[in-house]
């Protein structure tokens, strides 16, 4: 399994902003083919211990069946409708991607 891992850094990172990446990420980009995990959504605040990253607002979280589902999902129309619709608004993006079991 291939596991995306995408961190976004908001440049408006009101509540507003934030909710509204988090229902476009599960309106574009939830249902793909291949997918075996989803999940996006806001940094957590509780957790501040000098390990944790927060250098971030919203998390994605999908893991593909294969890699080829993964290539699949990156040039798809709902994938590239998710980035036109809330790039403007990316002051950094960070992705991680993993072959996990």
């Amino acid at each position: 399994m291939l596991s995306h891992m995408v961190y976004f850094t908001l440049k408006d990172s009101s509540d507003e902003a934030c909710q509204k990446l988090v229902d476009a990420g599960q309106k574009f980009l939830k249902p793909h083919d291949g997918i075996q995990f989803f999940a996006v959504g806001r940094v957590a605040p509780e957790f501040e211990r000098p390990v944790n990253d927060r250098d971030f607002h919203v998390a994605l979280h999908v893991v593909f069946d294969t890699k080829e589902s993964h290539d699949v999902y990156q040039v798809s129309a709902n994938h590239l409708a998710f980035i036109q619709q809330g790039k403007d608004n990316w002051e950094h993006v960070r992705v991680f991607d993993a072959y996990v079991d």
